[in-house]
């Protein structure tokens, strides 16, 4: 263990380095735009926020695995180093696709961070401390999602959108001369053979899925021989993976892992909470949007109610592990999860604003322990050597959950809405009294929104209202899914004295 004068500043490091790694793709979404308009390239616009998060994904069970191999400290660093250059790159980008380019390198430097700050927290932090501090980090999640939209938002009025991305240099420089300072790395690890043929099989994998689901049903029909071609080699590539990891000597994902019964339902509730969270996440601003005619342009303050809510639960599930079991933690908050998801189903047209806001706390509420609870459950009952594997799986695990969720539902919801314009004008890309009904969704903006005469604004706020509360009803699906792993968690609590003991035998 650190001496306590150290523990502190570390745990401010490893804060400092999960906020701003966990906070880059809210922080850029409020400045989007205005990037747009400077550097142009809107049909790629998607790719400046799916080169990070694919680029953050595929690293984080490989990153993970070479910590536990090689050290957390190095891995750390490195991570910290490669997000700073990252960074400091995206500032200078002249084009879209420059900036894409960069984006996946702050990524490749955010998929060492995030799951390897948890992992440190847990070596250097005393056993019967460690919930406590495990609520913060899950706090920062949230805190992230609160604030990076309104600093992003702030800084491109007010200073440059380049210094969304700068903004990280001195917070990075902070958090590394912290860690290199004060981080004394005790847990020996081994030299051992890297898993080349895992890792390639893993990224190449990845980067299949992430390409066909977001090109499919926009640059290319769902049908076509490139989105057809690109689903067959992510499940060639992935099968491939599972084969070539069952063999070899030190896998980068150690399937043996999920015979523990408790970090296989932590996976299952990542994987699906996730999903159910970011469907309420992305589509509840859309509602008050199109809805109640309000501004999308500051989405924090549109989920402020939802992220106090999660961070509520997160530091709270962190202080109650002492005192309960992990199951108990997770049924109750995802109780919640289900009955929000449940409940913003039966949003209509009519629905106040402040049954909304209520609706998004009570999700806030669901959501916040899986970043804190779920964190010590996937690493209770591993040696040293297996921890950073373990906790980067799980994150690993979410982030897919979330990308999968947002994309399914985004498809649902679309479907739905088409549908029911095209009921409601005969059909999606006519015109009713020359207002143009071949992109809905610009006829919701502010700017235009005025313009539109009321009878024809209300059916096509009767349509959005329909098709979101839709959608909500299908992610129940994974919500109950969410829960019903709870309910198999088995009874496992977090004893510090145990802790102790199994990691000073192992």
């Amino acid at each position: 263990m650190e001496k306590p004068n150290k523990v502190g500043v570390i745990i401010a490091a490893l804060l400092l380095a999960t906020l701003m790694a966990s906070m880059d793709n809210t922080i850029v979404a409020t400045a989007i735009g205005t990037i747009v308009g400077d550097l142009g390239g809107f049909d790629k616009l998607m790719w400046v926020t799916s080169a990070y998060m694919v680029a953050e994904m595929a690293g984080m069970p490989i990153f993970g695995k070479l910590s536990d191999m090689y050290g957390r400290k190095r891995f750390f660093i490195f991570g910290l180093i490669v997000f700073m250059i990252g960074s400091a790159l995206c500032g200078t980008a002249e084009t879209i696709v420059q900036l894409s380019i960069y984006r996946a390198i702050q990524g490749i430097g955010g998929g060492a961070l995030v799951p390897i700050a948890f992992t440190i927290m847990f070596d250097v932090v005393a056993p019967e401390k460690r919930g406590k501090i495990g609520g913060l980090f899950g706090a920062a999640y949230g805190i992230s999602s609160i604030f990076g939209p309104l600093i992003g938002a702030y800084i491109t009025d007010c200073i440059n959108w380049t210094w969304i991305f700068y903004i990280n240099l001195p917070v990075g420089i902070i958090a590394f001369f912290m860690i290199v300072f004060f981080y004394k790395e005790s847990v020996e690890h081994a030299r051992q053979r890297i898993d080349y043929f895992g890792a390639f099989t893993l990224v190449a994998s990845i980067l299949c899925l992430m390409f066909a689901l977001e090109l499919g049903g926009k640059e290319y029909a769902w049908n076509s021989g490139m989105i057809l071609g690109l689903f067959l080699a992510f499940a060639v590539l992935i099968i491939g993976f599972v084969f070539i990891e069952k063999r070899a000597e030190e896998p980068i994902i150690t399937f043996g892992m999920f015979r523990n019964r408790l970090y296989s339902t932590s996976t299952i509730m990542a994987v699906f909470s996730g999903a159910a969270f970011i469907t309420a996440s992305v589509y509840i601003p859309v509602f008050i949007q199109g809805v109640f005619g309000g501004s999308a342009t500051n989405s924090g303050l549109v989920l402020l109610p939802m992220m106090v809510g999660s961070v509520v639960t997160a530091a709270g599930g962190g202080f109650l592990l002492a005192k309960f079991t992990y199951r108990s933690i997770m049924i109750s908050t995802l109780t919640l999860l289900a009955a929000g998801i449940a409940l913003l189903a039966g949003l209509a047209s009519n629905t106040s604003r402040i049954v909304v806001t209520l609706l998004m706390i009570l999700v806030g509420l669901g959501i916040g322990s899986s970043f804190s609870v779920l964190s010590n459950a996937a690493i209770h009952g591993f040696a040293a050597k297996q921890r950073g594997s373990a906790s980067s799986t799980l994150s690993f695990s979410r982030e897919l959950g979330m990308t999968l969720g947002i994309t399914v539902f985004g498809i649902v919801q679309s479907h739905l809405f088409l549908n029911k314009l095209s009921a409601s004008f005969g059909g999606p890309g006519g015109t009713s009294d020359s207002v143009d009904l071949s992109d809905p969704s610009s006829i919701l903006t502010p700017d235009t929104r005025d313009k539109i005469p009321s009878d024809i604004l209300d059916k096509i706020t009767d349509a959005l209202s329909s098709s979101l509360s839709h959608t909500f009803a299908w992610a129940i699906i994974p919500a109950v899914i969410a829960l019903a792993a709870a309910f198999a968690m088995g009874r496992e609590r977090f004893d510090p004295a145990a802790e102790e003991e199994y990691t000073a035998a192992h």
